[in-house]
């Protein structure tokens, strides 16, 4: 490692236990990649509703087209502009009950996509990190394989996964805007997790983590998980507040 800094698998989204729940700590650039340019596109896995998918196709691009959300995210990308470009949706395989890491990258491997692919689980379907499954708190991650970058949302609702909204695909709206900003600020997370070297992390918190770790380990879940107004008036986005270095705090502008 270049540093001492002690890189945890923090590249998930998942309610803290209260006893592990850390203070925040502003992000400190490391100096390696970030997205000021992100592409995605939404995989979705096995059988989904016509109306979630219209839903979820809507309100994550226009969370993360959003002017005042992007005042948040700005200030990690002095002097450049940043621009979210969805590419659209299509059909993925049907998973397994339970999906593993390993079985997450097959299928990343599998699509090559350009841009990051954002692989979004059906109704009743687990997630595992490790130890760690969406039946205890797991909301989603993101990673990259092979030179691919994705990130994976779990259908939230009753004890599967993190459940902060009265329908499921806003759950997943939130999750998935949470991974794909820390997408955006920090994409070779998963080379330095690897590795055990800094020099692989973009915006990082040595105590807090990623860009959307630190409001989920220091603030109720309500107070970071809602629905915002947009900037153009068209309504209302489920979604989880970002760390705000400038408010030290997580910010909806």
């Amino acid at each position: 490692m270049e540093t001492q800094t002690r890189i945890e698998p923090l590249n998930v989204v998942r309610v803290p236990l209260f006893d592990e729940a850390i203070g925040g700590e502003n992000l400190e650039f490391f100096g390696g990649k970030t997205l000021p340019r992100l592409e995605w596109t939404h995989v979705y896995l096995g059988s989904w509703s016509a109306d979630d998918r219209r839903s979820l196709d809507a309100a994550v691009p226009a969370a993360m087209r959003d002017t005042r959300l992007n005042r948040v995210i700005k200030q990690y990308f002095p002097k450049q502009r940043i621009t979210s470009v969805f590419r659209g949706a299509r059909n993925g395989p049907m998973p397994s009950s339970l999906m593993d890491k390993d079985a997450v990258e097959s299928i990343v491997r599998s699509l090559a996509l350009a841009g990051l692919a954002a692989l979004l689980l059906p109704h009743g379907v687990v997630l595992s990190d490790g130890d760690v499954t969406s039946e205890h708190g797991l909301g989603g991650y993101h990673g990259s394989v092979d030179g691919h970058y994705y990130a994976v949302a779990v259908y939230s609702e009753g004890t599967n996964g993190i459940v902060a909204f009265d329908e499921p695909w806003k759950n997943v709206c939130a999750t998935l805007y949470h991974e794909l900003e820390e997408a955006r600020t920090d994409p070779d997370v998963e080379d330095a997790i690897r590795t055990g070297e800094s020099k692989y992390l973009g915006w990082y918190s040595p105590r807090g983590g990623e860009i959307g770790d630190i409001p989920i380990a220091t603030s109720p879940l309500h107070e970071v998980m809602r629905e915002v107004p947009l900037a153009d008036g068209s309504g209302t986005v489920p979604v989880q507040l970002m760390w705000s270095n400038k408010d030290e705090a997580p910010a909806a502008s």
